[in-house]
């Protein structure tokens, strides 16, 4: 393991040193239940607070707006299903895009069983969604929308700002996946304008496990999808991972900093990476948006050869064809469906997702040795 590079920081990140290192107290000596009212609850019960307070400075909210979850799959679903149910009476219709995380279109197909409807709006060739088309989609039966803040596969930047002000002009809640956005884009929730959005830890070099979402004071709450304790003002009963909370939190100062100091190289090794493999190969295809994307992202098409072919010549690099959550897939990713690339060439498809330990020593051997495998494999190709 220590002689591979990894360029998979889309699908997860590495534990930074400095949030384990505060998490390990709450997994041996503080072993407390928060809703105990003995000094071994106290003790984990301010802890979660100063987390739960170190997430909302990333987003510049208010402590009171962040609710605790195991990670982004569950932020969606309380945010889908929970905010579906609350406003039932009002109406049933839901928007989002045909490029959302699975975590969002699955969850809106099991929804149409209970009688919801859900329009998919199309994205462009980028992989963006219109706000006009947004605009156009509203009925007076809608009461949620759904657009991620950037795509996990091709790093494309949604309009998330302009697309608030449609929703907040009609009345509609908005919802975003912002999992991939938050600790690497602006993320004032208050600027972007959307009523709830959901992030994870392990994106921003936190735990697995542990996620939150954030619910803007004055709207109505997503009704629970459990039934417990109470905890979490109800909305999402259970004994909270008091180690996990703390990781995020510590993720989300560490973010934060990050963010504040510009110390971020990581675009600037991504354009290096896509420099030197374009200098050396023909034929490759940048997917999504290439100015309005995430630092890290790379996502590349190389014509004439099977992406998963590719990975498994990749023998000291760790990337993927795309999302983490359909791997094992072999066929064409639905968010290259929805950008309108060719099948053919969608299944050559590769995400580099480089992050804040990647360097410039590393571009450059991932680069040789990706320029050396696709020259080989094209080779032995039929003609």
């Amino acid at each position: 393991m220590n002689n591979i590079i990894y360029m998979d920081n889309h699908a997860t990140t590495p534990i930074a040193p400095e949030v384990l290192e505060a998490m390990i107290p709450y997994l041996t000596t503080h072993f407390g239940n928060a809703s105990s009212t003995h000094p071994f609850g106290t003790t984990v019960k301010d802890a979660v607070d100063k987390a739960r307070q170190q997430v909302a400075n990333l987003l510049r909210c208010s402590a009171e707006e962040i609710i605790f979850t195991s990670g982004a799959t569950e932020s969606d679903n309380l945010a889908i299903r929970g905010i579906a149910y609350a406003c039932r009476e009002k109406g049933n219709h839901i928007i989002t895009s045909t490029a959302e995380h699975h975590a969002i279109l699955d969850t809106c197909h099991a929804l149409a069983a209970e009688g919801f409807e859900t329009t998919y709006l199309p994205v462009d060739k980028y992989g963006m969604v219109s706000p006009d088309d947004v605009e156009a989609a509203i009925t007076p039966k809608t009461t949620l929308m759904s657009f991620m803040y950037a795509n996990n596969e091709v790093g494309t930047i949604n309009p998330i700002a302009d697309i608030a002000v449609v929703a907040a002009k009609h009345s509609v809640l908005f919802h975003s996946d912002a999992v991939q956005g938050i600790g690497q884009l602006p993320s004032d929730m208050r600027m972007l304008g959307v009523d709830l959005a959901s992030l994870t830890a392990h994106k921003i070099y936190g735990p697995k496990g542990i996620g939150a979402l954030y619910i803007r004071q004055g709207i109505s709450p997503p009704d629970s999808l459990f039934y417990g304790g109470g905890q979490e003002l109800g909305v999402r009963p259970g004994t909270l991972n008091v180690a996990g909370i703390v990781g995020l939190g510590a993720a989300c100062a560490l973010s934060k900093n990050y963010m504040e100091t510009g110390k971020s190289c990581v675009s600037t090794l991504r354009d290096t990476l896509h420099q030197k493999l374009s200098a050396y190969l023909e034929d490759i295809h940048l997917n999504g948006h290439p100015q309005q994307r995430l630092p890290g992202n790379l996502n590349l098409c190389f014509a004439g050869v099977q992406s998963h072919a590719l990975l498994m010549g990749l023998k000291s690099v760790a990337v993927s064809t795309g999302s983490a959550c359909d791997s094992e897939s072999v066929k064409a990713s639905h968010v290259m469906v929805a950008m309108g690339v060719p099948n053919e060439l969608a299944l050559t498809t590769v995400r580099f997702g480089l992050g804040r330990y990647n360097t410039a020593e590393e571009v450059d051997i991932v680069a040789d040795e990706v320029i050396k495998v696709v020259n080989r494999l094209r080779a032995l190709a039929p003609e």
